[in-house]
């Protein structure tokens, strides 16, 4: 088994400091002293608050009241009120969990994370108490997660082995051509049908058997015409999506039919194509440990998230 070390991750951790602490600059205590407010559930010794449900998902309520009318909008509104009180006990169990295994934020580790905050550009209040204890929490959940669950995940090479079998498409590399083409340029509206009556004296000239290095010399006002039309090497996605359609079903000496595209008309031909080939899991096992320890973790979360959920007193009185 091979352990993976238990990585840090400044954005989205700052990002979620910053969502935290959003949502109490969206509610004043003076509009909060206006709600009727009232408990709305209880999470083993603690209470949550109307008022507090209210400030979670005050951004969501203005997005949704942008976006929805009538019914539609007292629906959305009702179950974004129903998710963000699901979330504030979610975070309450953990929150009382790491009190419990004794999970412990120091001041230095708050206020390094409003600087780097700052840093990456978050207009914060430091000196705000309820800014500061947002982020107090955020960084009790993170280090209660590490602790409890990211701390315990194992990833082992079987199961890297098995990621790699079942995701195989996930490390395919382009396929890969080699091409010839004949160009004909359509340089105004007018000059379509002369270059397409030329494409096709040229179409006609490869169906009588003619070399296509021959037809191309003669035919093609491309860059490469003098070198038989040859292009080169070109991987699956550089080409545009009308003429990769035209050569993916040819083979090695297979012609395509006349293609038409904003340079003009093109005729090609296959003169080698590798067939999808893949990244060897050497090449790919670190990538494939970070995705299946992340994997892992999500379960992790999950199983320990529903345990702390069977284990305590829930009372929702919305």
């Amino acid at each position: 088994m091979q352990p993976v070390s238990r990585r840090q991750y400044p954005m989205a951790l700052f990002t979620a400091l910053s969502v935290s602490v959003g949502f109490l600059a969206l509610t004043t205590p003076l509009a909060s002293a206006h709600l009727e407010d009232r408990i709305v559930a209880v999470v083993n010794s603690d209470l949550i608050m109307l008022s507090d449900v209210k400030r979670e998902f005050a951004s969501q309520q203005e997005r949704i009241k942008q976006q929805h009318r009538g019914d539609d909008l007292a629906q959305h509104l009702k179950l974004a009120e129903s998710m963000a009180l699901t979330k504030m006990i979610e975070r309450k169990l953990q929150l009382q969990e790491a009190k419990a295994r004794k999970v412990e934020v120091s001041d230095q580790e708050v206020k390094v994370a409003f600087e780097q905050m700052k840093q990456q550009g978050g207009a914060i209040d430091p000196s705000n108490p309820q800014n500061a204890r947002a982020v107090h929490d955020q960084l009790t959940l993170l280090k209660v997660i590490d602790r409890e669950v990211r701390g315990n995940i194992m990833v082992g090479e079987s199961e890297m082995k098995r990621y790699y079998q079942g995701h195989r498409d996930r490390f395919a590399l382009p396929e890969e051509y080699t091409l010839s083409q004949i160009l004909v340029p359509s340089r105004s509206r007018d000059g379509a049908a002369d270059a397409l009556t030329k494409i096709r004296k040229a179409m006609d000239e490869l169906k009588r058997g003619e070399k296509f290095e021959d037809v191309a010399l003669q035919y093609s006002d491309g860059p490469n015409a003098l070198q038989g039309g040859r292009i080169g090497f070109v991987r699956r996605g550089e080409l545009l999506p009308t003429i990769e359609r035209a050569i993916a079903p040819l083979v090695p000496g297979g012609i395509s039919d006349i293609v038409e595209s904003t340079d003009g008309f093109h005729i090609f031909r296959v003169e080698d194509k590798k067939t999808k080939q893949y990244r060897p899991f050497q090449e790919v096992q670190h990538e494939i440990q970070g995705l299946v320890f992340e994997q892992k973790t999500e379960d992790g979360f999950q199983s320990w998230l529903a345990d702390l959920k069977n284990k305590a007193y829930i009372e929702i009185k919305f």
